[in-house]
């Protein structure tokens, strides 16, 4: 089964230190906060598979993988919070 099956993308992803916190919105929306700043980034994104595209709000275009219930983006690793 992949992730878009199981919709358990959907929820907050942390990076290990705690920095990066980017939630994945029911909605196809993300909220991206980076240490004290909430919502530096934020646009959309679109999960195919086990692939997940990402076009945030400027027009800025990214992508990343889940693998293991890991989440691999733009060089980042992070990890589901429960």
């Amino acid at each position: 089964m992949t992730i878009e099956e199981s919709k358990e993308y959907i929820g907050m992803w942390v990076t290990q230190d705690g920095y990066i916190r980017h939630e994945l919105l029911p909605n196809n929306r993300y909220d991206e906060a980076r240490g004290n700043k909430k919502s530096a980034y934020q646009g959309s994104y679109q999960v195919t598979g086990n692939h997940i595209d990402y076009k945030d709000d400027t027009g800025f275009t990214a992508d990343g993988e889940f693998r293991k219930g890991i989440l691999y983006h733009a060089g980042m690793v992070l990890f589901k919070e429960n």
